[in-house]
């Protein structure tokens, strides 16, 4: 009797811990949103969607052109970066066991730990002082770099939890081994490959190092990928360093809409998961 009392005091004291646990990972999060709330939700309107930045001493204006250049630069490392990543991500899984793909994973997961802001001085020695200017191409480029390793570690791990039952079954239907690997492997775990996508993309699309030496930012709105171009983790940061209190309120909601991109595209990311786990039950 006294023991079984001791284990269920045990027990109860162990949950509770875990949820104190769980408590305390989430209150940054909660403290992080509550506080953007209230400093930036007075200023998220429809001025601040479609209209771009007013010259110095006027009152109002909007991120419109940071958030296209936000779309444009981060879309740009989609192009380049998701296609690799994957790619890379499923040789790894399929046919990197040798020599070769221990020398992937392993410079992959190096690059994983480079800080950004390292990211972003090679690109600049690379492209940008190349090409004599600043531009969206080479902020794309720095944030593809830092998407590759990301996507391909994750789509890696991902394609490693299809049950080898069903590799099996399609070779001995007499697929060859790179059609099993794209057509039937690949298939299976497209859901959760989409969601590190999606994951990987809201990790970069926040970074500001790597845009200070490569889009560098513009006040004016442009879509021309071999200019300098606007995005929002740069619109905030000189808004949040800058003297006046409008600069101030605008880089409080640009945040505010930011972590909101974040968080949608994480809901998404579950959504895809949640679906294709009921899709194969």
């Amino acid at each position: 009797m006294k023991g079984r009392l001791i284990r269920r005091l045990t027990g109860s004291l162990m949950t509770g811990l875990t949820y104190g646990a769980a408590a305390v990972a989430v209150l940054p999060l909660a403290a992080i949103l509550g506080m953007l709330i209230v400093k930036g939700a007075g200023s998220v309107n429809l001025d601040f969607f479609v209209k771009s930045a007013v010259p110095l001493g006027e009152s109002g204006g909007g991120f419109a052109y940071a958030i296209v250049g936000t779309l444009i630069i981060v879309g740009l490392a989609c192009l380049v970066g998701l296609p690799i990543g994957v790619g890379t991500g499923i040789y790894l899984a399929e046919f990197g066991g040798g020599w070769f793909g221990f020398t992937v994973r392993f410079l992959a997961d190096i690059l994983n730990g480079t800080p950004s802001v390292v990211i972003g001085i090679v690109v600049w020695s690379l492209v940008v002082k190349p090409m004599g200017h600043f531009s969206a191409f080479a902020g794309g480029c720095a944030l593809a770099i830092i998407l590759v390793p990301i996507v391909a570690r994750t789509t890696e791990e991902m394609v490693r939890l299809v049950p080898n039952s069903l590799r099996e079954a399609a070779l001995a239907l007499g697929y060859p081994r790179w059609r099993t690997s794209l057509f039937v492997v690949v298939r299976t775990a497209r859901a959760a490959i989409v969601t590190g996508c999606l994951v990987a993309v809201a990790r970069v699309a926040g970074e500001t190092a790597p845009l200070l030496f490569t889009a560098f930012g513009n006040q004016f709105f442009s879509t021309r990928i071999l200019q300098p171009m606007a995005a929002l983790p740069l619109q905030i940061y000189d808004y949040a360093v800058g003297p006046y209190d409008d600069w101030h309120r605008l880089a409080w909601a640009g945040a505010l809409v930011l972590i909101g991109l974040v968080l949608v595209l994480s809901l998404v990311a579950r959504l895809v998961v949640g679906r294709g786990a009921r899709r194969h039950a």
